[in-house]
């Protein structure tokens, strides 16, 4: 190990090499489970500070795991294999728009929340919003392909990616797609970086499209005795012929906890509530809500509540958003999940979980992005019990696979990294997973790039428990 870790350090300018414990031990988890202590941290800061690593990593086939700012749910940078953390938060943050072409190119270090804001002040908008986007960053957004509550209308990451800069496995940099909103040259590679989890290259800069920020938007709350109602109500809304920007899901143990951690007057006596927003004409926002409204009193709703001014509206979705640490007050451990389903079986998704929840007598709650049928069950537990974490891999093994059986899939944005690795025959089959390995084999010859990610390793198992 010393050889390529002397040659790497003479290789960077100081300091840009981290090598003490607790360096070391600051980049060994992110957001979801399991840690892993790399041997060495590299801050690079320019593309070919990357271009240099990852020849020098490749030359000695030491393992090297991108990162950006560890908000992945689905273990994506963890150093399973030890080697090299690369970290990609230090590179200088630039967001170079162009308003007439609605583009905008952008550094991996870009916190994504603030390619919306630089957007704004031409009257546009980067549509992807993860709800990490003031956090996470636009490289790890890419790598896993993330989505967040607009991708109902808008689609997720990938759907707004013109072209990219990457450096391959093998240290060499190339430019995909470009800056047209057509373009047809040859195998899409673009599309094939964007969600590859870092196991085919280190994005290094990224083209990206705006769109012209709609004029208005309308918030809708609807709330509902029976959590099978909700989900048929969504699917009959959206083949009503309207299509919100959000339509997001909450049952009541999430309403509950919301309340409890920050009240802002939501129904706690309701089964479930559906938040929905529309945007556009002001004048269309009228006629579709008033749709809207009838929609879902024919749906048997108990209740539809429309905020009276633009306070009340962003108090509703800072209360969607507020689900996630509110939950996590009620028990140690969160196990989040994001197994999405065709939305005609969100009703049916929604009573497997039930029995699931019932036959291992955990706690799960359910919320998330209903309208493109990504729901987040998650499973609050303690992970300092052992006997509790052991059911809790059986439940998040029967989640997977009644989504599979409606039709659905592993997961809608939170990417599969160690987490879901496992399961992934069960969706693609053997000879699926082997033509996807056989696409990181053919870029990444000595498998250096993010190995233990995506693809599973013999007998690998979800582990949440430590013995």
């Amino acid at each position: 190990m010393e050889k390529w870790l002397e040659e790497l350090q003479s290789l960077l300018p100081e300091g840009h090499v981290l090598t003490s414990l607790a360096d070391r031990h600051s980049y060994s988890f992110d957001a979801s489970f399991g840690e892993h202590l790399p041997d060495a941290v590299v801050q690079v800061k320019e593309k070919q500070e990357v271009a240099d690593v990852l020849k020098l990593a490749n030359r000695y086939k030491v393992p090297v795991h991108p990162r950006g700012s560890g908000t992945c749910l689905s273990g994506g940078p963890l150093p399973v294999h030890g080697g090299i953390v690369l970290d990609m938060s230090q590179f200088p943050a630039i967001i170079d728009l162009s308003p007439r072409d609605l583009t905008v190119k952008v550094t991996p270090s870009v916190l994504t929340g603030n390619i919306n804001k630089a957007a704004e002040k031409h009257g546009l908008m980067y549509a992807p919003d993860p709800s990490s986007a003031h956090v996470a960053t636009i490289g790890g957004n890419l790598a896993e392909n993330s989505g967040g509550p607009r991708g109902l209308k808008y689609g997720v990451t990938k759907d707004h990616v013109l072209g990219l800069e990457v450096v391959t496995p093998e240290g060499e940099v190339i430019k995909t797609g470009g800056q047209t909103i057509k373009n047809v040259t040859g195998i899409d590679l673009t599309k094939l970086i964007v969600g590859s989890e870092g196991t085919l290259g280190v994005i290094v800069g990224a083209t990206l499209k705006l769109m012209p920020k709609p004029p208005a938007v309308q918030t809708i709350m609807v709330a509902f005795d029976e959590v099978r109602k909700a989900g048929e109500a969504i699917s009959q809304t959206l083949t009503s012929g309207i299509l919100p920007a959000k339509m997001e899901f909450m049952d009541q143990a999430c309403i509950i906890a919301v309340e409890n951690f920050q009240p802002v007057g939501l129904p706690v006596d309701a089964a479930a509530v559906i938040i929905i927003e529309l945007d556009g004409h002001p004048e269309t926002l009228r006629v579709e809500r008033g749709l809207i409204e009838g929609i879902m009193e024919e749906m048997g709703a108990k209740e539809v509540i429309i905020p009276k001014s633009d306070e009340e509206a962003a108090k509703l979705w800072h209360a969607r958003k507020q689900v996630s640490p509110a939950i996590a007050k009620i028990k140690p451990t969160k196990v989040s999940e994001d197994a999405t389903v065709p939305r005609s079986k969100i009703p049916d998704f929604m009573d497997r979980l039930e029995l699931i929840k019932e036959k291992y007598g955990l706690e799960v709650v359910a919320f998330g992005h209903a309208g493109d049928g990504n729901l987040h069950p998650n499973i609050l537990c303690d992970k300092r019990n052992v006997e509790e974490m052991k059911l809790v891999e059986k439940a998040v093994e029967d989640m997977f696979q009644a989504a599979l059986d409606l039709g659905g899939t592993l997961s809608g944005e939170h990417g599969i990294g160690t987490m879901k690795a496992p399961f992934m025959e069960l969706e693609l089959g053997e000879v699926g997973l082997d033509m996807m390995k056989r696409i990181k084999d053919s870029w990444d010859p000595n498998g250096i790039l993010n190995p233990g990610k995506v693809f599973p390793e013999k007998g690998q198992k979800l582990v949440l428990h430590h013995d």
